[in-house]
């Protein structure tokens, strides 16, 4: 989709949609203000024979008002202008999004961008609306048979006032694009059915994102060069699969050649029985999403390429499958991971520490990198903590998890952070080897990155915990390319630093 910038005064598109924005008691945007004045009146008339209440996210849809240049005037509801907030915004934005595509319009314009938000910048609201467009219009019905048309929706303008120059708004738009299509790979990425989705599709995608990139280099790792390693911990899980693990490494080389890079390490089970310790069926089918973690940190590789961040960035995606089979690890089996550090396998569905652990000890030893950041659907126990609205941030890095937090915050993608004390660790003690993948029925989420931090130590490391966050279920589901927006804020603001 193309994004224009467009000043508030300029004329209108004679084909495309307006959309403006009415409170309750008809409080009109200024755009629809001068909307009403050059009707004369028509626009409060319509308003009025209605009956629109100007509530949050209603819609009127308007079309050919006399001597009003453009076919279709579309009315979104603001509600009350004491309860006015970027995130009512953004709902007002998706309801006019899905709007146009039901009228078949190609080009619209929206006003939002002019209305003034409390505590929010001009720039970050005009982003914000940016990317609700984008996102509002994702789609992903490729298996579908019928009724997988593309959108009409092709051309947004954002009109603007004096608050945002031109050019600052066109900055604005190019990084609410770069950041959409990132998201737009990740959820492309997690909604793929297991079967499609395998550990080497992953694989290939990264191989297919790097051609002809010069800033982009891909490097796959099979199960025998993995053996070769010593990754024990990984093979425990990939081995019970037919599908063949994978490590890939893709590094992004934006910044100044010795600069030590940041690395992102997703944790990709494309499909998760549980193994041996086997789940329940009842919404199994959601286990395709345990790959969530790799697909981010792609979608954020696909960031960089569109957004050309100053900056050195290592992706890192360990990929694997978990399978009941004859040849998959048990309970109480005891593995040597690549750290060299033996582990007793109380519960086999605890796999994705297990690859975890072995990428986080290749990426320390490889690349040296000035921060670590895993990012895994990995507890349901954060799920409980948590919910679906925000990823779990474990650190013992104080302002790590300050710069995580703020990130996610100004992109609405947010993080909430969780304990990491020593207290906990205990829990993960052995009776026959160095530690246990699990610790127990309590506290699930923090003795998970517990068990992350001590293949970590003496590294500026922080782990994502987004299995809340990752997908939705029930009639939305489908998974949501979360936490690309965090990552890709916290990597920008790193860059300009």
């Amino acid at each position: 989709m193309q994004l224009h910038i467009k000043s508030a005064h300029a004329a209108l598109e004679r084909h495309a949609a307006l959309v403006v924005a009415v409170g309750p008691e008809q409080q009109l945007s200024p755009a629809a203000a001068a909307i009403d004045q050059h009707t004369q009146g028509q626009l409060s008339q319509a308003l009025k024979t209605a009956s629109f209440s100007g509530k949050a996210g209603e819609i009127l849809p308007l079309w050919r008002l006399h001597d009003f240049p453009q076919d279709w005037l579309l009315v979104v509801g603001t509600g009350p202008s004491s309860d006015l907030q970027l995130a009512t915004l953004l709902k007002m934005t998706q309801a006019a999004t899905r709007h146009l595509q039901g009228l078949h319009v190609a080009h619209a314009r929206l006003t939002f961008a002019e209305i003034e938000i409390a505590g929010v910048t001009a720039i970050e609201q005009l982003t914000h609306i940016a990317r609700s467009v984008l996102e509002s219009c994702y789609r992903f019905d490729r298996y579908k048979t019928q009724n997988n048309t593309p959108t009409s929706l092709t051309q947004v303008s954002f009109s603007v006032d004096e608050r945002i120059p031109l050019a600052a708004g066109r900055e604005a738009l190019a990084w609410a694009q770069a950041v959409a299509a990132g998201t737009a790979l990740a959820r492309d990425l997690g909604n793929l059915p297991g079967n499609v989705c395998t550990p080497r599709h992953l694989a290939e995608q990264a191989q297919e994102l790097g051609k002809g990139q010069r800033k982009l280099r891909v490097k796959v790792l099979g199960e025998a060069q993995l053996e070769k390693l010593g990754a024990g911990a990984f093979m425990a899980v990939s081995r019970g699969s037919q599908q063949e693990g994978q490590l890939v490494t893709i590094e992004y080389r934006g910044g100044p050649a010795k600069q030590a890079p940041i690395a992102l390490i997703g944790k990709g089970i494309t499909f998760d029985t549980g193994g041996i310790s086997l789940k329940p069926a009842a919404t199994m089918d959601e286990m395709k999403f345990d790959m969530c973690g790799a697909a981010s940190v792609l979608g954020v590789m696909r960031m960089l390429l569109a957004a050309q961040l100053p900056i050195n960035v290592v992706g890192v995606l360990a990929c694997a499958e978990n399978m009941p089979s004859g040849g998959a690890g048990r309970p109480g089996d005891i593995v040597t991971s690549l750290s060299g550090k033996t582990i007793e396998i109380l519960n086999t569905d605890a796999e994705g520490r297990l690859v975890l652990c072995d990428a986080l000890t290749y990426t320390q030893k490889t690349f040296k990198p000035v921060t670590m950041i895993d990012i895994a659907t990995l507890t349901g126990a954060c799920v409980v903590a948590l919910g679906k609205v925000a990823s779990g941030i474990f650190t013992s890095d104080d302002a790590l998890a300050e710069d995580l937090v703020a990130a996610g915050e100004a992109s609405l993608d947010r993080g909430w952070r969780l304990p990491l004390w020593k207290d906990y660790q205990e829990l993960l003690d052995s009776t026959c080897a160095d530690m246990a993948n699990i610790g127990g029925p309590t506290a699930g989420a923090i003795t998970a990155a517990c068990f992350l931090s001590r293949f970590t130590e003496g590294q500026r490391w922080a782990h994502l915990d987004i299995a809340g966050s990752a997908w939705l279920s029930g009639t939305q589901k489908g998974a949501t390319g979360r936490p690309v927006a965090l990552l890709s804020e916290y990597l920008r603001r790193q860059a300009y630093a």
